[in-house]
């Protein structure tokens, strides 16, 4: 069974906007990743308690927080961002969710191998901290970071080699790594995934588009995640721009776009969720 949850922050900066429309599409999970402007871990204690209060009351669930741990240069002192993520762990123990999505750091161009091992040092730190809580990290391929290819994704659980740090798949950053999702980075990475990112991209301009209309190959992760009897969470994280066919429509109905794109294509595959 999928479970379908999605960052909210892309329809609104408003929760209570943001829970309407994922109601709309009978979606009851989110990824926390921004409120009233704020990302998660900038939130208040009080603004955190407001926010499990009113999701408590309308019936949501937190899949994921969706922080930006490792979104800073290799050569930044890490113990300030260490703290972060001591916060950010906090919080999905408070909100009841098992995963924290994470990344693994800005490289200069060029010089993988020389923060290779500094890269294993820093996600390691990590998830001994995730290990302890009982919270799983999601490592989240991106261009610019160490883990952008599948090649190097897989160095990075290979090394830390623990359960407590899984692979978020999200084939359209495969895609503007100029990497062919299903074909080259999925075989390396079939057995660390346990979370995916619905979102589609062209190999042309690396623009984002709806899933299944890009060069993400959706389908045949579809196609494989239902041989396997994937069942987890795939998280809608759109950036949809209203441009092209899509012009003129409001970021709470480009999402809505998304939903519906990917609810056809599991309908298509004849693949369940809720």
């Amino acid at each position: 069974m999928i479970t379908l949850t999605g960052f909210a922050d892309e329809i609104s900066s408003d929760l209570e906007e943001q829970l309407d429309v994922l109601e709309s599409e009978n979606i009851r999970y989110l990824e926390l990743r921004g409120v009233w402007g704020k990302n998660v871990l900038n939130l208040t204690e009080a603004e955190t308690v407001k926010i499990k209060e009113r999701l408590t009351r309308r019936g949501f669930g937190v899949s994921a927080i969706g922080s930006p741990l490792g979104k800073i240069k290799i050569t930044e002192d890490f113990d300030p961002h260490f703290t972060k993520a001591e916060h950010a762990i906090r919080l999905a123990a408070f909100f009841e969710a098992k995963f924290v999505r994470i990344f693994s750091f800005y490289i200069p161009e060029g010089e993988h191998e020389r923060f290779r091992e500094e890269v294993f040092r820093r996600m390691k730190r990590l998830v001994q901290l995730a290990n302890d809580a009982g919270i799983v990290l999601l490592h989240e391929n991106e261009s610019h970071i160490y883990g952008d290819t599948g090649e190097r994704c897989k160095d990075i659980l290979e090394a830390v080699s623990s359960p407590g740090m899984r692979a978020a798949f999200d084939p359209a950053n495969f895609v503007q790594c100029r990497v062919h999702p299903m074909s080259e980075a999925y075989p390396l990475l079939a057995g660390y995934i346990s979370y995916i990112h619905v979102k589609d991209a062209r190999m042309d301009n690396g623009s984002v588009v709806p899933a299944g209309e890009g060069d993400g190959q959706l389908r045949l992760l579809l196609q494989q995640l239902k041989q396997t009897g994937y069942s987890g969470f795939m998280s809608l994280e759109p950036h949809l721009q209203a441009t092209g066919k899509l012009a003129g429509l409001s970021q709470p109905e480009l999402f809505v776009v998304a939903a519906k794109a990917i609810k056809k294509l599991l309908a298509e595959q004849e693949m369940k969720w809720n």
